[in-house]
């Protein structure tokens, strides 16, 4: 799969996602919206009946007032007065009630304040005639019932209590369909709503499925490679090491048949030298002899330098001088020799990896250089190491070829100092060689671990193979080496090695 197929998947993906989720959010809150509606149509469903009862529960507390007020006029017992005042008690309340619960609907709060009076006025004229009938005025009492006009107060007290039934019947049926409406719009909501969400899980399953398969298909493909990869590379390293071993069997070859012509010039040089003296004192005498200047003297020996003048004693001069190169070219060239011949040495032999004190090994080597290092004014100190599991002679050369240079390339009329400390981390040891010396510039860091390279001023021996070899050595050993150095500002070398090495990992590079 292409990485802009893989693209466009993962952007399904999440849109399909984000659908869902706004899916979801929609049916929660519409069906949070409905529920609130449909328990708000509920409650006012209930304040209806609650209104209708309050209606009747006044009218019943009317009738039960009038009853007790009656029966008291008839028979003046005191039970029915009592009857009446738990009547008159009760219906106080009632009515506040009433008036509470239609408080919000304007035609029921006209029909109530028109009630109000009229409920007040029979009141009264119960306890009027109660009064009356208690001062033995029976007359009085029964002539204002005969009058009638508690029976007109309590027909249109009647006829307000069935038109505020009309209109709580109303609200009724109102609220009633309300309260339908909401559930059946909770109802369809949240049936599309799981619909939606069926359709959404199954396209989220078809794709869960379809991305399984491509990534079984992808992991089939991966094992594959990763086969082939193996055997490749297994190939590969076969035919690396093939040639590492060619190569390093043509470099000690070519280094020892270099070696017999570069004896052969070595021989012919000395030769040449010692002809060199041969020849100029032939030409000496022959100007001598043409000059008519005196012969030489008797205890003259053949050793001794001719005596020579003008162009004579320049060629002769020169002569010297071109020998004294060939014979420098010729050590130079014989030294690059034996150190590649070293390194060939080097690549070829097994590493023995051993328990390594790695303090006492590198006290044994300052030991070695403490000459070199008084001579030069420095103090190296140790700090405490790390021991570890390693090749100890490849250990030696690599912390003896720092440490030297160390030495070697410190400044000029400055006290040198040279610190080698470590420390462990995640199964490495981590060595760092720092000194305070003429430092390294930036640009030059990979340069210096070249072979037969050198960076900087040119003015110490070497063929530029120290480096290069510490390198391969620690690579070796499965470790790593760098450099962080400033032009006079000294040198950091870091050495990361593995504290348990195992002879398995003694591959030659």
């Amino acid at each position: 799969m292409t990485a802009d197929a893989q693209r466009k998947r993962a952007v399904g993906h999440i849109l399909l996602l984000v659908a869902g989720l706004l899916v979801l959010t929609a049916i929660s809150a519409g069906s949070v919206h409905l529920v609130n509606k449909a328990r708000e149509d509920a409650r006012s469903v209930l304040r209806t009946l609650e209104v209708e009862n309050q209606i009747s529960l006044i009218q019943l507390q009317l009738r039960r007032a009038e009853s007790a007020q009656r029966g008291y006029l008839a028979t003046l017992r005191p039970d029915f007065q009592s009857d009446f005042e738990q009547a008159t008690s009760e219906l106080g309340p009632a009515l506040t009630r009433l008036s509470h619960l239609i408080s919000d609907n304007p035609v029921q709060r006209k029909l109530i304040n028109e009630m109000m009076p009229l409920y007040e006025q029979r009141l009264e004229e119960f306890r009027t005639t109660i009064e009356l009938a208690r001062s033995q005025r029976l007359n009085d009492a029964a002539k204002l019932v005969r009058e009638g006009i508690g029976r007109d107060t309590m027909k249109h007290i009647d006829d307000l209590a069935v038109r505020m039934r009309t209109e709580e019947d109303r609200l009724f049926v109102e609220r009633t369909t309300n309260a339908d409406r909401s559930q059946t719009l909770a109802a369809s909501i949240t049936g599309i709503g799981s619909g939606l969400v069926v359709v959404l899980a199954g396209i989220a399953i078809f794709l869960v499925r379809r991305s399984s398969r491509a990534r079984d298909l992808a992991d089939a493909k991966l094992r594959d490679s990763h086969l082939t990869l193996e055997a490749t590379i297994d190939e590969r390293t076969a035919d690396l090491r093939e040639a590492n071993d060619e190569i390093q069997r043509f470099a000690y070859i070519v280094s020892h048949d270099l070696r017999s012509p570069l004896v052969n010039i070595m021989g012919f040089t000395s030769e040449l030298e010692e002809l060199r003296g041969d020849i100029f004192k032939r030409i000496a005498s022959l100007s001598r002899a043409q000059s008519a200047a005196p012969a030489a003297p008797e205890n003259a020996t053949d050793t001794a330098e001719p005596e020579l003048e003008g162009s004579d004693k320049q060629l002769s001069e020169d002569f010297a001088e071109a020998l004294g190169f060939i014979k420098s070219s010729i050590g130079k060239m014989d030294r690059l020799i034996s150190a590649i011949l070293n390194l060939t040495r080097e690549g070829r032999r097994e590493f023995e990896p051993v328990w390594i004190n790695t303090k006492e090994l590198i006290e044994a080597i300052v030991t070695t250089v403490a000459h070199q290092a008084a001579e030069a004014q420095a103090e190296i100190r140790i700090d405490t190491l790390p021991n570890i599991v390693s090749d100890r002679l490849a250990l030696e050369q690599i912390f003896s070829n720092l440490i030297d240079n160390a030495l070697k390339y410190l400044k000029t009329g400055v006290p040198g100092e040279i610190t080698v400390r470590g420390r462990t981390k995640l199964g490495f040891a981590i060595f760092e060689i720092s000194d305070n010396g003429r430092g390294i510039d930036p640009k030059d860091h990979q340069r210096i671990f070249e072979l037969f390279r050198r960076a900087g001023t040119q003015d110490k021996p070497g063929q530029g193979i120290g480096l290069a070899h510490v390198r391969a050595l620690v690579r070796r050993l499965g470790g790593t080496m760098s450099v962080a150095s400033e032009l006079n500002q000294g040198s950091t070398f870091t050495i990361t090695l593995p504290i348990n090495w195992s002879a398995n990992r003694n591959t030659r590079t």
